[in-house]
């Protein structure tokens, strides 16, 4: 039934052109230099584009090939249950500026839309959080209250267009969807005349020269600007800020189906765990239906690929499914509080801005991400940068969840350094496993060709120690998301360096390459 071709590629990305912008390979200077080549760089370029700023944007492999093109692409300001959350934990004043933050988002990416003719399969759609167990019910209706209380048009449904029994669900009407792909790379041109893009430009460090920012890429190139914004995902600058010790990488899943019914339209999904995300796709030939959720920590899972079939069983329960032609996976960062970073770095780091941790509601968040920055550099303040604060002191967080958060990443800063491993080192073709070899901990995997591929399993961001993720055969890992391919090369941040074989794992190769 399933595309064997496709088993982890991505609907937005195969179904738009490659991009060739240029890798930097010299020095250069600009007033604002953006880090991250996805929505929310490419928006943060667009908005300051239009205020006349000289401005460069960099990313470290190709734009919109991130979290941007592996998304279920909701433009909502519906995330999940979380109005009476913030409202009661930290008051109207703040819910409210979180509402209208997202609310003025879902319009803003429409009027862009209008405004250049973009065709990006963009629709108004109704959404939907519901509930199939009566002890959530209590929470639909409070934030029912609550989302309606801050100006967002909610409402009370006892049951769905989707043929699911639910016990009630909170609707969000004047929502949207769109091809996040085709918008993004519209963006990207609209602005290319004035805004200098470079791909395969990757920074590593980022430094103070007098009155400036001096940003180093992986080549060594230079970048100075008075102003520089993370728009990388996870902040690829460690010195400041203890971002290390909150933002919890999580990977959720996507299957996209072709069934015998026709989709009812909205966009979906659950109060409880697991996570259940709908929506439709139109495409050439029909549609998509995107059936998404299945969340676990990056690096955490024994056994990804259980998540995809998770999915599928659930696809069948509701559709007559007929054929899986696209699946994939994503990463977003949790925040200890469920809200954003988005502002400033530090609070004594004026010109230095960052935007993270969108909790899986980046669309919407990163259009808030552009225009938030956008205010700070123009007029010194936001009417948004309280609530987003990334210095916020008045939020504090789950005590209970940062305490497990961070006790997860002790731990595996130090597993596999100290537990001996089983000198286990036979392996089928497409498998891998962690070995002790000699006392050093390697991850070797089997290629189709029957060829050993060993790597260092030590992150070198942190010094996490990797697992290995069977559906996407990557190296990930649990303590701050970055993944590798197993070759050892980057797939994504925030690892500015690759798995590099040691003088000691050439030699346990050279050992061991016979044995395998």
């Amino acid at each position: 039934m399933t595309n064997s071709e496709n088993l982890t590629k991505s609907y937005w990305i195969e179904s738009t052109p490659d991009t060739d912008y240029p890798a930097l390979m010299g020095d250069i200077e600009t007033e604002i230099l953006i880090v991250g080549g996805g929505l929310a760089g490419i928006s943060c370029a667009y908005m300051l584009n239009k205020e006349g700023f000289r401005i460069a944007l960099i990313e470290a492999d190709h734009i919109a090939q991130g979290a941007s093109g592996h998304t279920t692409a909701k433009i909502t300001s519906q995330h999940g249950l979380i109005y009476n959350k913030i409202k009661t934990k930290l008051g109207q004043h703040l819910a409210k500026q979180y509402a209208d933050a997202n609310e003025k988002a879902i319009s803003e990416i429409g009027r862009i839309i209008e405004e250049h003719n973009i065709d990006c399969n963009y629709t108004r759609q109704t959404a939907y959080v519901f509930t199939q167990q009566y002890k959530y019910l209590k929470e639909i209706e409070e934030e029912v209250e609550a989302a309606s209380s801050l100006g967002i048009k909610a409402s009370f449904a006892d049951s769905l267009p989707l043929p699911l029994p639910v016990k009630g669900a909170v609707i969000f009407e004047n929502q949207a969807q769109f091809h996040p792909r085709k918008y993004i790379l519209s963006l990207a041109q609209i602005i290319g005349s004035n805004v200098q893009i470079y791909e395969n430009t990757r920074a590593v460090d980022i430094e103070e020269e007098d009155d400036r920012y001096v940003v180093t890429t992986e080549r060594g190139n230079k970048i100075r600007s008075k102003r520089v914004i993370m728009a990388s995902q996870y902040p690829f600058y460690n010195k400041h800020g203890m971002y290390f010790a909150r933002l919890y990488p999580k990977r959720s899943y996507i299957v996209a189906v072709k069934a015998r019914e026709k989709f009812p339209g909205g966009m979906y999904i659950n109060a409880e765990d697991p996570t259940r995300s709908l929506r439709q796709q139109d495409i050439e030939n029909g549609e998509l239906i995107l059936v998404a959720g299945s969340n676990h920590n990056t690096g955490q899972s024994p056994d990804t690929n259980i998540h995809y079939e998770e999915l599928e069983e659930f696809a069948k329960q509701i559709f007559t499914v007929e054929d899986i032609p696209y699946r994939w996976s994503t990463q977003d960062y949790d925040t200890p509080d469920g809200i954003p970073y988005i502002g400033h770095f530090t609070s004594n780091t004026p010109n230095l801005y960052v935007a993270t941790g969108f909790l899986k509601w980046g669309m919407t968040n990163s259009m808030v991400s552009a225009m938030l920055i956008r205010d700070l550099i123009v007029n010194g303040e936001s009417p948004w940068q309280e609530v987003y604060n990334p210095s916020r002191k008045n939020i504090i967080p789950s005590a209970k969840t940062f305490i497990v958060e961070n006790l997860k990443v002790a731990e595996n800063l130090i597993d596999g350094k100290i537990t001996p491993l089983p000198h286990e080192i036979e392996l089928n073709p497409g498998e891998a496993k962690v070995v002790k070899i000699k006392g050093e901990r390697i991850g070797a995997y089997k290629d189709e060709e029957g060829k050993i591929h060993l790597v260092n399993t030590t992150c070198p961001h942190m010094g996490c120690e990797l697992n290995w993720n069977s559906a996407e055969k990557s190296w990930d890992c649990p303590c701050h998301g970055s993944r590798f391919t197993y070759t050892g090369e980057i797939i994504e941040g925030p690892a500015v360096e690759p798995l590099k074989f040691t003088d000691d794992v050439n030699t346990i190769e050279r050992l061991l390459k016979d044995d395998f």
